[in-house]
């Protein structure tokens, strides 16, 4: 094994990229980076591995869409696939299983060769009946195989005789405990009689996962594995396999599950589970990346908001939670609000633009940077530039139903027509001052003021009871577009 740090992501392209498995990818490439940036560039590799023997399920458009999640997050890999072409770059190459069935078959002979695994011809139908058989005296159901025995060559002879066999790995025999020392679990003891005689090939030829997972680790000297509680199951089996070739056990972290808020584990029918969604639904990168981190790690400091460079700085395996962690929507919210509304207005409308389509707003720079830095505050998504920016759509102009009864009191009135025909003065654009002392004019011209004064004005600009405080806002409606607002405001009164 190699003496530096190298973790991978395994992830089956098969469909989006789950907030469980965006969250291990972050897990792993952050100990890589920390061990890169305390040593040489060397010293921590981020390894992406494609598991994708189940043919009928992948797809290259899965792979793309989960490899462009990986870049939005920015959690670049630093062997794996290419992102542009999907060719492999590495020392280890193939890194998609579909491209290793040689190393697979290599490996299950010599297991073969050596009398750790065996053909067996059990039918499908045998080995129910024998799960069956084996329920019923309430004994585990393990595989009991009478060709676990049989010498390879008498096992050949009857396969190449047209029998269909799959491959198993012998457990018979390992009568003792393994001991995981896991890294977020301490101890874990697994009794080897947890498993019976398991497969390692199918019938077609094809590997299972956990030989699979086993011969790429090994093969590409995978140091550490950071993955959900969910793979403990696996762990003895693949224990079993190292210790039958003689390869050393990489170190293994078991993560919490993600619960919703019923504490059950996560599902889409709760809502939003997938990067590509929460891209499409406005949500800032760093926001996310930052909101995963504390489903199940938590800052040495209390912090809540920090960068992915301080989460580098500052992660530990020690502070790795075992309990599982709620994916809580509201926080995620609020927590992408406050990285929002930390960008500066130029960058912010450089972020909206996917999300800006036929939103009629001035076509002016300027006019647009100002706007952003205005009304972040009012925004929580990117995706609520649309919201947020609609008060500026004449032609979505119109007066809400509450403010219909605010308009037919008289005074209301008198302060439209007041408010127009200072309006009918003006050019282009109002400053706040022009604002202020024109409102300071109709007060003491219609003698009014309060609500009298301030919600009819309002109306009549954004045709609403409540909202944004006026006089920062007005500044942002030209003129030509306040006198149509005013006189269709009036024509209601």
């Amino acid at each position: 094994m190699n003496s530096n740090v190298r973790v991978r992501f395994a992830p089956s392209p098969t469909g989006y990229l789950h907030i469980g498995g965006a969250r291990t990818a972050l897990y792993n490439y952050i100990f890589a980076q920390q061990k890169r940036n305390a040593g040489s560039e060397d010293a921590g590799k981020f390894i992406l591995r494609i598991e994708d023997t189940d043919a009928a399920r992948s797809s290259d458009e899965s792979l793309r869409l989960m490899m462009n999640d990986l870049k939005w997050l920015g959690l670049n890999w630093d062997e794996g696939p290419d992102f542009v072409t999907l060719k492999d770059h590495g020392d280890y190459a193939p890194y998609r299983q579909s491209d290793r069935k040689d190393i697979y078959q290599k490996y299950a002979q010599e297991l073969l060769q050596s009398g750790k695994a065996y053909y067996c011809f059990l039918t499908d139908e045998e080995l129910e009946q024998q799960r069956k058989d084996l329920t019923a005296q309430k004994k585990p159901p393990h595989v009991i195989s009478p060709y676990a025995d049989w010498p390879l060559e008498k096992s050949l002879a009857h396969k190449n005789a047209g029998n269909r066999a799959v491959v198993r790995f012998k457990t018979q025999h390992l009568k003792k405990d393994y001991i995981l020392q896991d890294l977020i679990r301490g101890e874990v003891k697994f009794p080897s009689d947890m498993v019976g005689d398991f497969v390692l090939l199918r019938s077609e030829g094809m590997p299972v996962y956990n030989f699979c997972c086993v011969i790429d680790d090994g093969l590409m000297k995978i140091s550490h594995v950071f993955r959900a509680e969910e793979h403990l199951s696996n762990t003895l089996r693949q224990m079993m396999i190292y210790e039958s070739l003689g390869w050393k056990i990489p170190e293994f972290g078991h993560m919490s599950l993600i619960l919703d808020e019923d504490r059950q584990k996560l599902s889409k029918r709760k809502g939003a589970v997938a990067c590509g969604q929460f891209a499409e639904e406005g949500y800032l990168p760093e926001a996310v990346i930052n909101f995963m981190a504390l489903l199940g790690w938590s800052h040495p400091d209390g912090k809540e908001i920090f960068s992915l460079q301080e989460l580098i700085e500052k992660f530990s395996t020690e502070r790795l939670n075992l309990s599982g962690a709620v994916f809580d929507r509201v926080k995620f919210q609020w927590m992408n609000a406050q990285y929002l509304r930390a960008l500066s207005g130029e960058e912010l409308l450089k972020r909206c633009k996917p999300f800006m389509k036929d939103l009629k707003i001035p076509d002016d720079a300027n006019w647009q940077v100002r706007a952003f830095e205005f009304l972040k505050t009012s925004m929580e998504t990117l995706a609520d530039v649309k919201k947020v920016f609609a008060v500026f759509d004449d032609a979505k102009f119109s007066v809400e139903e509450a403010a219909v009864e605010t308009l037919k009191l008289p005074e209301s009135k008198k302060v439209i027509q007041a408010w127009l025909e200072f309006i009918k003065t003006q050019k282009d654009f109002l400053t706040t001052e022009q604002f202020v002392q024109s409102q300071e004019n109709i007060k003491n011209s219609c003698g009014v003021k309060g609500k009298s004064l301030f919600m009819p004005l309002r109306i009549a600009i954004t045709g609403q009871l409540h909202g944004s405080d006026l006089k920062p806002l007005v500044p942002f409606f030209s003129v030509s577009s306040l006198l149509e607002r005013a006189e269709k405001v009036l024509a209601q009164t």
